[in-house]
Formats: C-alpha cells, structure tokens, sequence
C-alpha cells in the first residue's frame, strides 16, 4: 500500500484588527501586562471590586461573573490602576462583544479606581471547576 503524504494547513494570517471582544490574541501583548500589585491598595479595594464584578451576570447564565469563576486575576497596582485577567465560558460566546466592557464600566465604578484594563485570555480554559459552591448550588449541580 503506498503511503499517503501529509499535509500540514498553512497557519493563520495575522490580522491587523483587535481581536473581537477585547480577547487578546497570541501575538498581541496583554493590556494588564506590566502591572504590580501593590498589597496595601489591593487591600483596600478588593472589597468593592469583587462586589462590583458580582453585580455583572453572563446574559445566558443566571450567575454572576464572579461565581462563575470567569474573573482570573484582579491585579491593583500602586497609582489605584486595576487589570483584570478574565475569560469567557466558551472562545465562541456571543457575550463577548459586550461583557469585557461591562466589567470595565463596573470596575471603574468604584470609589478609588483611577483606570481599568480589561483582557480576555483563554488559558487556562474555564471549566464548571472554577465556579463557586454558591454558583453550583444556583445551577442545581449538587
């Protein structure tokens, strides 16, 4: 039987256009890149960030974004500058024109945030692992 060759697809061009949603590609550099946290701010803050964020719901999952687990990171520098590091419960998910700005607008809605930078990244991939006890319980996982 005669082998049959392989053949590789040619890799994606490179676009000049921001990704969709805010989602960071692999050859662009991350928004919160480069930001410290500083413990003392992040102390102060994280209280009403993480009440801000639990105020903002996926559209097709009636759990906040928080108890989701799709918030990765919450990076508070010194000048009160905050990243967020978050991901989407699927790369495809309509809620991606409009949920990054969504947490951005929540974020700097709180007293003491001076700016707010959004990234989506998708690793590591989210799971139902990353959801809270009380967000599996909402769902009726238990």
């Amino acid at each position: 039987m005669k082998p049959l060759p392989v053949i590789q697809p040619s890799p994606p061009k490179a676009s000049a256009s921001p990704a969709v949603g805010g989602a960071q590609s692999a050859d662009q550099p991350l928004q919160t890149e480069g930001l410290v946290t500083d413990p003392d701010r992040s102390a102060a803050l994280m209280p009403p960030i993480v009440k801000a964020l639990s105020k903002v719901f996926d559209p097709e999952i009636p759990v906040n974004i928080y108890d989701l687990g799709l918030i990765y990171e919450v990076i508070v520098d010194t000048s009160s500058h905050v990243g967020i590091r978050m991901t989407l419960t699927a790369p495809a998910c309509p809620a991606a024109q409009f949920l990054p700005g969504q947490v951005k607008d929540a974020v700097a809605s709180v007293p003491g945030v001076s700016d707010v930078k959004v990234d989506v990244v998708w690793d590591p991939p989210w799971t139902r692992d990353r959801m809270s006890d009380a967000a599996k319980l909402d769902l009726g996982m238990f």
